[in-house]
This record gives structure tokens, C-alpha cells and sequence, in this order.
């Protein structure tokens, strides 16, 4: 099978738009592709995969690229993965590769026969560590990133280090020009998906969204399954939407989706494996059972929590209850956009006490450097917000290095030697020790 007319070059230097917004993972990429065989990009779809490794393959030279969404480049991936692989000797991109697994064995066969970094750069709208066989075809040969939608100091061209200067000697800085509490919402409602902050007005992303829920759950989130009437999906993204902050309570949703847990358990997978839920697991370093265990719900972007939520701007300002969510949802993301790129590389959990105390995320660092943070929608702030942070410090000890209440003021405040409490904007305008 001839796969010439499937394979695009790339345009020369220069191609791309010059406002086109820089990706912290990109520099990722391209030292990924150094010293590794295959590089996966993954995330949800209209994350921006496409063009972060279009524009890293931009000056390589015989660097091809496919697309799995083109059907006919995905009937020749069915009938014959290995020609396909063979028939570039460069670098090859191939995008949504998720889409034919059969690829991942030729792959495998072209990186052992002979390996040399640099050779593959895949993406994918479906997280292949859960797709069953994909995985360990490539164990030990392939290095994933992952990619979340924008973060806020991507939008802003500003380079954020304020998960590094958590763990720095110094306290972190406050916001430089600290926003406002309905800028700082207004950016929580927007969230990061490049589609929404590039070309979008704020009536028509109610439109966006719609349709890019349903492509997931319609197109993709079919095929993963193999099942063509998957009707309970979008009322239980609704439904989880519902509890994004909360304790994952699998009998609860069951109940609430009159659908058994088994399928529930399944459907819940699926929404995983395409990136569009995320789960914050518990913080327990072996401190028994004093500590509640189920990990917290989250969807990966507080711009499709507020779509799917039906929040707008009066509805906030009338029911200031409903910011508490979206609020944390919106910081907890950021921090694990941040995390994929510091220095530091922590890991994120919660933390919860039976007793009802509790620090919304905890950063580990590899020494085992312990980092609370608890997230406040208000503006103002009161002696009860610090309990959770003095109970975590107690419980950790030595290993704690600092707690930190971001919240919807504008001023930065100490509340002693390892207690500070810091604008929300501080995460994008704050620099590392």
C-alpha cells in the first residue's frame, strides 16, 4: 500500500502565527525527543496537541505527520500498521494514535529493531496507560506528557515558578498587580481551553462547550467503548460536575444515576480515560486511620465546571456559595499544570480528617517536604481558616515546610513563621526563590 498522499510535510520556518501562545510543555518535548524513542503527547481533546508538536516537528527535517482523524489515513493504520510505520524514516508524527491500536505493536517491532530517539511523537485523546495492552508495548521505550489546557500564565506570557517558590527557604511573594475578586472569577468562569481565551466572546462559549461535550461523549467516548448508545453519559457529567471539590462517592452517584455502581464504575473510566474528570487522591503517609482515604472529584477545566454547572456571572453574585467549587476546581488545576513543568515535580493529594478537618491540596516533593494549601472563594479571612493547615503541620512535623490559604483578597499576610495567605493570582505572578 502506497501511504505517500497520507503523509504531509511540514511547512518550513516561520509558518506559524507569531502570536501563537508558547506552551510550557513544549521545551518538554523537545528534550523528551532527545533521548526517547516515542514521545506521547496526551490530553482532552482541543488541549492544543496538534499544534504543540506540529510546531516542535516545524524545523526538523523529514519530519511527516499523520492524522488519525482523516479516515482514509486511518483505514491504511487498520489494514497495514506496519507499512505505515515503515514508510517514514524520519521523525513521525501521528495524531490521535489512540485511534488505532494496532499501531502501538509496529511501533514497538521499529524502536527494537532499531533505536534511536527522536523517532516517534504521538498524541493522544485517550490516556493509554488505561487502554488495556497498549501500555506495555511501549514500557521502557516511550516518555508521556501530558497537556492540560492553557494555564493562566500561559495566556499571559508569563512564566510561573510559584510551585517551586512553595517549597523555596523564602516565604512566596504576593500578586504583583493582585486582581480583583470578579477579575479573578472571571478567569475562573473562562478556564484555559485555548479555543475559549483565543477566539471565543463570553456569549458564544455556552455554544463551544455544548458541542464539544457532545463530540466527546458522542464520538469518542463511543469508540473507546465499542458501544454505540451510551445515553447516561452526559446526565453523569452533569452529576459529577455537581460534586467537583467532593469526596468521590461512588454508592452516592449510582444512586443519583439510578444505574448500578458496576456501570457506573465504567462509564466513570471512560470520562477518566479521555481526560475530562480527574481525581485528586488522599494523603495518608501511613498515619492510620485517622485520615479519610476516597479521593477527591475534579473536571480538568473550571471553564467546563461553570458551562456544565449553568453558572454565570449574576447567578455567582447572587448564590456566593456556588464560587466555593469552582474556585478550587480552577486552582487545583493550575497546580497540576505548574507541577507537569517545576523543578520540584511534587506529587498532589488532599487531605481529610474523620473528624472533618481539612486541606483542600497537599504537595509532597521527592525529600518528602510536605506543602498545604486550602482555597477560599471570599475576600476576607478568619482565624477558623488556618485549622486545617495547623492540623496537617501537626501531623506532619518536620516534614512540613509550609502552609498557604489562596483566597479572593488582594493582600498578602502572614500569619507567622510557615502560615501565609496569598491572592489567587499570585500562582501566575509570583517567582521562585
Amino acid at each position: 500500500m502506497n501511504f505517500i498522499h497520507s503523509v504531509v510535510d511540514f511547512p518550513g520556518p516561520g509558518a506559524y502565527p507569531p502570536a501563537m501562545i508558547e506552551r510550557r510543555m513544549t521545551e518538554q518535548v523537545r528534550r523528551s525527543l532527545k533521548d526517547t524513542p516515542v514521545v506521547l503527547v496526551q490530553g482532552a481533546r482541543q488541549t492544543g496537541k496538534s499544534t504543540l508538536v506540529r510546531a516542535v516537528a516545524d524545523s526538523r527535517t523529514g519530519a511527516t505527520y499523520l492524522t488519525l482523524d482523516d479516515a482514509g489515513t486511518l483505514a491504511a493504520a487498520a489494514a497495514d500498521a506496519q507499512g505505515l510505520v515503515e514508510a517514514s524514516k524520519g521523525l513521525l508524527v501521528i495524531d490521535e494514535v489512540q485511534k488505532a491500536p494496532g499501531l502501538f505493536p509496529a511501533i514497538k517491532r521499529d524502536v527494537d529493531r532499531r533505536r534511536r530517539p527522536g523517532r516517534f511523537l504521538l498524541t493522544g485523546s485517550a490516556n493509554v496507560l488505561l487502554v488495556p495492552r497498549v501500555s506495555e508495548s511501549l514500557a521502557g521505550r516511550m516518555q508521556i506528557v501530558t497537556l492540560w489546557p492553557f494555564s493562566q500564565g500561559e495566556i499571559d506570557g508569563v512564566r510561573e515558578t510559584f510551585v517551586d517558590g512553595l517549597f523555596a527557604r523564602a516565604a512566596p511573594p504576593g500578586a504583583s498587580a493582585p486582581l480583583d475578586a470578579r477579575q479573578a472569577m472571571d478567569r475562573v468562569r473562562r478556564g484555559g481551553y485555548p479555543e475559549i481565551c483565543t477566539t471565543r466572546s463570553a456569549a458564544r462559549r455556552p455554544d463551544w462547550f455544548r458541542a464539544y461535550v457532545s463530540t466527546i461523549l458522542q464520538r469518542d467516548v463511543r469508540d473507546l467503548a465499542g458501544i454505540e448508545r451510551l445515553t447516561e453519559l452526559p446526565r453523569l457529567l452533569k452529576l459529577l460536575a455537581a460534586r467537583a471539590g467532593s469526596l468521590l462517592n461512588f454508592a452516592d452517584v449510582a444512586r443519583d444515576l439510578s444505574a448500578p455502581q458496576t456501570t457506573l464504575k465504567r462509564y466513570f473510566a471512560l470520562l477518566e480515560m479521555t481526560f475530562l474528570v480527574h481525581t485528586l487522591p488522599a494523603w495518608s503517609s501511613n498515619l492510620g486511620k485517622r485520615l479519610v482515604k476516597s479521593p477527591k472529584l475534579y473536571l480538568n477545566d473550571s471553564g467546563l465546571l461553570a458551562h456544565l454547572l449553568g453558572t454565570s456571572g449574576r447567578r455567582l453574585a447572587r448564590d456566593p456559595m456556588q464560587r466555593g467549587p469552582l474556585v478550587e476546581n480552577f486552582v487545583v488545576m493550575e497546580l497540576y499544570k505548574q507541577a507537569t513543568w517545576s523543578r520540584t515535580q511534587p506529587e498532589l493529594f488532599h487531605f481529610r480528617t474523620h473528624a472533618g478537618r481539612e486541606v483542600d491540596v497537599v504537595l509532597e516533593d521527592r525529600a518528602g517536604r510536605i506543602v498545604g494549601i486550602e482555597v477560599k472563594a471570599g475576600a476576607t479571612l478568619g482565624t477558623d481558616d488556618l485549622k486545617g493547615l495547623k492540623e496537617l503541620a501537626a501531623l506532619a512535623g518536620k516534614r512540613f515546610h509550609r502552609g498557604v490559604i489562596l483566597y479572593m483578597g488582594q493582600d498578602a499576610i502572614p500569619f507567622g513563621p510557615r502560615l501565609h495567605a496569598l491572592p489567587i493570582s499570585a500562582m501566575w505572578e509570583s517567582a521562585a526563590a
